[in-house]
């Protein structure tokens, strides 16, 4: 197989793991309070549709992406007050938020740009691609590097920057805590509250920016429902990663070439076929995870 063939398929890779990763990172900060968030699909699709309008309205990318984690954080919030501070079931509260968020997402794109089904401009601005020459230059390197936005690098930085924190740090500690024991935690003079609903709404920004790279990174574009179950997917990675930064950024990037995987076969397979391919993996990963993880409980 050519070099520069297996270059582009890491490429490509990686700029399909930047969304799942730092949706899953999301999913892993709120498993870490003992929050089972499953609206993180409505959160990143609400980012991707507020991305590409702020992005239409103003011809500003900057703000289009903080529109858009903005809109992830209040989605975010919502499930913090409604699932962690009343207590509602986390099964209605997440289902609910994703049916209102992708009926919403349909109204709003017919009213606000007045289209149906998808939106598309030359007026859209993508996120800018980092290409610094001498690296560029290199035969292998440069080509794996070649067009990454600037949020593909931070979605790593986000990554370590949250592996500190929660391991490095007192801060990070009251977080383990809580999710370990939330009574025990509370008996130590620990928020849990504040703390649990804080972890909610950051997972609204993460998973924001990762719907603002979705329509603004690989395309500059809106679809109705695109996130195609990229929410679901990112919980699985974070399950699959035991909510660890650095080993989600492993199972995300099985994600990402999944979703890279299926593309490259299109030429080959039926579109129909393919598109099945990241779900697919995403079933017999998570099989094999709840396997190995019920084998290594019995051997105890």
């Amino acid at each position: 197989m050519d070099s520069n063939y297996i270059a582009s398929l890491i490429n490509s890779t990686l700029r399909s793991t930047t969304p799942v990763l730092l949706v899953a990172l999301g999913s892993a900060i709120c498993s870490q309070v003992g929050v089972f968030n499953i609206a993180l699909e409505g959160q990143m699709l609400i980012a991707s549709f507020t991305s590409i309008v702020v992005n239409y309205l103003t011809g500003s990318v900057l703000l289009a992406i903080i529109a858009g984690i903005i809109s992830g954080t209040i989605i975010g919030a919502i499930v913090a007050v409604v699932q962690v501070k009343y207590q509602a079931a986390d099964m209605v509260v997440g289902n609910s938020l994703n049916l209102l968020v992708a009926g919403l997402t349909s109204i709003l794109l017919f009213v606000i740009l007045g289209v149906r089904g998808s939106f598309s401009s030359p007026d859209l601005i993508p996120l800018g691609k980092i290409n610094i020459s001498f690296i560029r230059a290199l035969p292998f390197i440069g080509r794996v590097l070649a067009d990454l936005t600037v949020v593909d690098y931070i979605s790593y930085v986000i990554a370590i920057l949250m592996y500190i924190f929660l391991f490095k740090t007192v801060a990070g500690f009251r977080v383990h805590s809580i999710g370990i024991n939330k009574e025990a935690a509370e008996s130590l003079g620990v928020n849990t509250l504040k703390i649990r609903m804080t972890a909610v709404a950051f997972s609204g920004a993460l998973s924001g920016l990762g719907g603002s790279v979705l329509s603004m990174g690989q395309v500059t574009l809106f679809t109705e429902n695109m996130t195609a179950g990229r929410g679901f997917i990112a919980m699985a990675a974070a399950g699959m990663g035991q909510n660890h930064p650095l080993y989600v950024i492993g199972s995300s990037l099985l994600f990402g070439a999944a979703q890279t995987l299926s593309v490259s076969l299109q030429n080959i397979i039926p579109s129909q076929l393919t598109m099945t391919i990241p779900y697919i993996i995403t079933i017999i990963a998570l099989s094999v995870f709840g396997y190995r993880t019920r084998k290594q409980k019995s051997m105890k």
